[in-house]
């Protein structure tokens, strides 16, 4: 079995040892994830940030398991309980259950029926039932030796020492183990409707698919769990999980049967009938429910860690003066123009939906907007009213005698955004409620740099993410947050304080004084320029370095090379040829760069410049193609230029479409009608997973059904 928590580490995640170990080591140095996944990838052996952050969390979870271990051990030590047999089986518990299984039955707790009965002395008597004496009294004569003030008679007695014999049935290890094991299995969750002046209202009935449920936890999906708790929290839902008793007798009966020849077996029988009853079983339904919904909150935040790095590496539309709508009702519609960069042109307010119905006026001032500014794209913010605004847009885009299209935007957070401190920096002399539409309209020209401007939590594309941990929840989002802001980079003269702030080794503080002193400075010239900003030293310069740019300067800081191979880099240009200081642009590097790996093997290459083969693979990469975003991968999103109402829908129609949200059951995916539809995991396609979905795909569904009056759209991914 292996001993080291590296060890134990390695054998769940099936890697090597020794990889854990190193990658410990560099954490423990204090070292970033995205900085050991780019630039330590020889000490790893290329371990990703997946696996580097599996790695970080799983040393932390088997390092609070080590602490509990030892508080235990403490703890039976002063108990003086402590005997080897219980020592070992203390230091071979793998998981936190099978330790808190141990030290059930010496846990402190409060005061139970078995608790009075040992302080009415009669835990000699629970032995005798334990026991099963052959021969020798009888029960009830036995216990006339424990009558007194508080024991006025046998019965009382006997059913005293039965109360302690069924708690140490109920916690005994071995007993709680079997059980468990088979419950697993074989429990059965039950849901019924709960009826009654307590119940509570469900007008849409969106738990209606749970009034009258039965079954089996291990064919539970975690989207189910998730909703019957919702529903059970709610008052709407009542929920129990039955456990066989013949299961539960038969793992009683491991440890402790009744004798039939004793006079004692009555006893026995009885109290392990209380234990199963009264304590056992519904001390294991509280665990597996726990445990359901444990699994059920960790595989929700995976789903919404997984629909938020899609919805972060959305492809940039570049080079557009965009035109933003938050689409309102009574308040209007808020309207704000961007030039290619960013920066506000101009706002404005329209009223085309009721009660105002200012139509006309609406189409005036758009068409004003977009003949000025040469607007070349609208994006439509997917909240309130969207539907109208975006009926209502696409009428006019034929009228305006240009080339512009429109495109839905996913407007989740906007609102927080713009009461934020930081929209208040950014836009302080704009109203609140104009500040949406520059945030839609800034999310289509760079989705990752103005969504990281917003609590990841309120960035809708989660599963009952309400529902869940918060600061677990926070934990895995900011994970997948930093990831791909490393991932893409930084450009030190230009980046926000919410996108700089995820840069490796940086935070909030260092984030805003490097804008500090870049607005008392002036820009950056060089990356070793960071070295200068107050509280940023050689340790932070090192994590963060390789993940900003300095656009237009030295050509490496415009790269992801970190500093520290500058050497080797230049060293790796001057061997093809090729001027360090000034070399030629990336397309005429690349035949001498490739020319030079042709004549020299790339393993002896890279021992000759002094770096791995990882190394200098990363460094040949972005010697060709240097500062290469990413996202360049992902798919554009679908521009539109005419709308449909979901009235109009055919059945059978095939659309294009914007996958929105990828959960459990299916994928939910706009195709331009105001209400997303639903492709159910049954109509994936043969051959074909949801997980081969991600948020922003853009993909052909076929409608299979519509139901206006419920807002229900049902699609099918279309076969190729």
């Amino acid at each position: 079995m292996p001993t080291s928590i590296s060890e134990r580490l390695a054998s769940e995640l099936k890697l090597s040892p020794s990889r854990v170990a190193r990658a410990v080591a560099l954490f423990d140095e204090g070292h970033t994830i995205p900085f050991v996944a780019r630039y330590r990838m020889e000490a790893t052996e290329g371990l990703d940030e997946i696996a580097l952050r599996a790695i970080a969390e799983g040393h932390e979870r088997l390092r609070t398991l080590e602490d509990r271990r030892a508080a235990i051990l403490a703890s039976l030590q002063e108990q003086a309980v402590l005997t080897d047999e219980l020592a070992r089986a203390v230091q071979n518990a793998t998981s936190r259950t099978t330790l808190e299984d141990l030290y059930a039955p010496y846990r402190p707790r409060r005061r139970t029926r078995a608790t009075m009965a040992r302080e009415l002395g009669l835990e000699p008597l629970a032995e005798a039932i334990l026991a099963q004496p052959p021969s020798g009294l009888p029960p009830h004569a036995r216990a006339q030796s424990f009558l007194g003030p508080d024991v006025p008679d046998a019965d009382t007695a006997l059913a005293g020492a039965r109360d302690i014999v069924a708690e140490r049935i109920a916690d005994d290890p071995d007993v709680r183990q079997a059980l468990r094991a088979k419950a697993a299995t074989w429990a059965t969750l039950r849901v019924k409707r709960r009826g009654g002046k307590t119940a509570g209202e469900d007008p849409k009935e969106v738990f209606s698919a749970y009034y009258d449920m039965s079954q089996r936890i291990d064919r539970l999906r975690p989207h189910q769990t998730l909703a019957i708790d919702r529903g059970e929290a709610e008052k709407v839902l009542r929920v129990a999980l039955d456990i066989p008793e013949r299961d539960a007798l038969t793992a009683i009966g491991l440890r402790f049967t009744p004798d039939r020849r004793s006079a004692w077996s009555g006893e026995l029988s009885a109290a392990i009938a209380d234990a199963d009853t009264r304590l056992l079983r519904p001390a294991i339904a509280r665990d597996l429910r726990r445990g359901l919904t444990e699994e059920a909150h960790t595989h929700a935040r995976e789903v919404f860690a997984r629909n938020l790095a899609a919805l972060l590496r959305l492809q940039p539309l570049t080079g557009h003066v965009v035109l933003g709508v938050d689409p309102a009702y009574r308040t209007g519609c808020k309207l704000a123009v961007i030039d290619a960069t960013g920066a506000v042109l101009a706002t404005d307010v329209i009223y085309p939906h009721a009660p105002q119905h200012q139509a006309d006026a609406a189409r005036a001032t758009i068409a004003r907007l977009v003949r000025t500014h040469a607007a070349t794209l609208i994006a439509i913010g997917n909240g309130t009213a969207s539907r109208e605004t975006e009926t209502f847009i696409a009428a006019l885009l034929p009228k305006l005698d240009t080339e512009i299209r429109y495109a839905v935007v996913n407007e989740a957070g906007a609102s927080i955004y713009s009461a934020s401190p930081l929209a208040g920096k950014e836009l302080p002399d704009m109203d609140v409620t104009l500040r949406g539409a520059v945030s839609i309209a800034r999310r289509i020209q760079d989705p990752l740099a103005e969504l990281v401007k917003i609590d990841p939590q309120s960035i809708g594309v989660g599963l009952y993410q309400h529902d869940l941990d918060e600061n677990e929840l926070a934990r895995t989002l900011d994970g997948v947050v930093e990831d791909v802001v490393n991932a893409v980079g930084a450009d030190l003269n230009t980046a926000s304080p919410a996108l700089l702030q995820r840069i490796a080794g940086l935070g909030p503080k260092l984030a805003d004084a490097i804008v500090t002193h870049r607005d008392a400075q002036g820009r950056f010239a060089r990356r070793r320029d960071l070295l200068a900003v107050a509280g940023l030293g050689p340790k932070t310069f090192e994590q963060a370095a390789g993940f900003v740019r300095v656009l237009g300067a030295e050509p490496l800081d415009a790269s992801a090379i970190h500093p520290e191979s500058y050497e080797p880099a230049r060293a790796l240009l001057r061997r093809a040829g090729l001027d360090p200081r000034d070399p030629p642009p990336p397309a005429e590097r690349a035949p001498a760069l490739e020319g030079l790996v042709a004549q020299r093997p790339p393993d002896a290459l890279a021992a000759d410049l002094g770096v791995g083969r990882p190394t200098l693979d990363d460094i040949l990469d972005q010697l060709i193609r240097p500062g290469r975003d990413p996202r360049e991968d992902a798919p554009a999103p679908l521009l539109r230029g005419e709308a449909m109402s979901i009235a109009e829908l055919p059945v059978g129609a095939r659309i294009p479409g914007t996958v929105r949200n990828v959960v459990d059951f299916g994928a939910f995916v706009d195709i331009g009608v105001g209400q997303d539809g639903l492709v159910h995991r049954s109509n994936v396609g043969r051959g074909r997973h949801l997980h081969d979905l991600s948020v922003g795909d853009v993909i052909d569904v076929l409608v299979l059904s519509v139901e206006p009056d419920r807002g229900r759209i049902g699609l099918a991914w279309a076969q190729d």
